[in-house]
């Protein structure tokens, strides 16, 4: 589905005694980064609020005046955007994810002005949704008529008066935001959870690395387990290696990556299951004699 995101990233962080709250890190990636992660397939990507360094690029923007509110950096961002539809994101979800955000993209009915995020708790996310940009740029325009500007106005000034439809959290913590300190101690702890670090790590290195692959974490594993029982402990972290490089030469011939890591995997470990026989059947031989 082609769409566009724009990001606002220019509020004040009061509650954060006025850090700048997209460069703060969670999991050692930047919560902008991190937004922008959920949102890579966007055609055009806009920023509101001041440059700084992303991992990716983007477009920068800013609301007039700088500080205006969420509604007119809503409006600066969306000036620079011309899909019909328009994801719109703060920049302090440090969990939110690609699902959640295809999730809101496919949920505008066909007559609606777009979908926006219910947390767990029932309250709508104004700044975790899809809006389709023809109504929402007739609002914002009817907005500056009535009031005479944008600035200071809250979204639900906005948000009243589209059509959209609510998505229930689709992902655990999808829409938690870093909005004090104590939010951004809590996402830190979270992400090293034991039900939830490997995975957060694995999308972490991926994104570090600009790889682009589902990873079978389960049969990684498994191949380094039986690696480290059968052979030697250091041939875990020394194989896995090795089974990535094979799957990169596969790849380069035309081999589906997910589908070269599966083979190199089962190679793998079908190599150290073998090694692992023969040692314990020359280690049974030896005790015999």
């Amino acid at each position: 589905m082609t769409y566009d995101a724009i990001v606002l990233a220019g509020g004040a962080a009061r509650r954060l005694g006025g850090a700048d709250k997209p460069a703060l890190q969670v999991g050692g990636r930047a919560l902008i980064d991190r937004v922008l992660d959920a949102c890579a397939d966007a055609t055009t990507t806009v920023v509101v609020g001041g440059r700084r360094p992303t991992a990716r690029p983007v477009r920068w923007t800013r609301e007039d005046p700088p500080g205006a509110g969420p509604v007119a950096a809503l409006d600066a961002g969306l000036r620079q955007t011309t899909a019909e539809l328009v994801l719109v994101l703060s920049a302090d979800l440090p969990f939110l994810d690609r699902a959640t955000v295809h999730a809101l993209l496919h949920a505008p009915a066909p007559a609606g002005d777009g979908a926006l995020l219910r947390d767990p708790a029932g309250r709508d996310q104004p700044l975790v949704a899809a809006y389709r940009s023809e109504p929402l740029r007739r609002e914002l325009a009817l907005l500056a008529t009535e009031h005479g500007s944008l600035s200071g106005l809250p979204l639900r000034a906005l948000t009243a008066e589209l059509d959209l439809a609510k998505v229930t959290d689709t992902a655990p913590l999808a829409s938690f935001d870093c909005d004090t300190w104590d939010d951004l101690a809590a996402a830190r702890a979270r992400i090293r959870e034991h039900g939830s670090v490997l995975d957060q790590w694995i999308t972490a290195v991926k994104t570090e690395l600009g790889i682009d692959l589902a990873v079978d974490t389960k049969t990684l594993l498994d191949l380094a387990r039986d690696a480290a029982h059968g052979v030697a402990r250091p041939a875990a972290p020394l194989t896995t290696f090795l089974v990535g490089y094979a799957a990169a030469q596969a790849e380069a011939t035309g081999t589906d990556p997910a589908t070269a890591v599966a083979e190199a995997s089962r190679k793998a470990a079908d190599l150290a299951l073998r090694w692992a026989a023969e040692a314990e059947a020359e280690a049974e031989q030896n005790g015999s004699g």
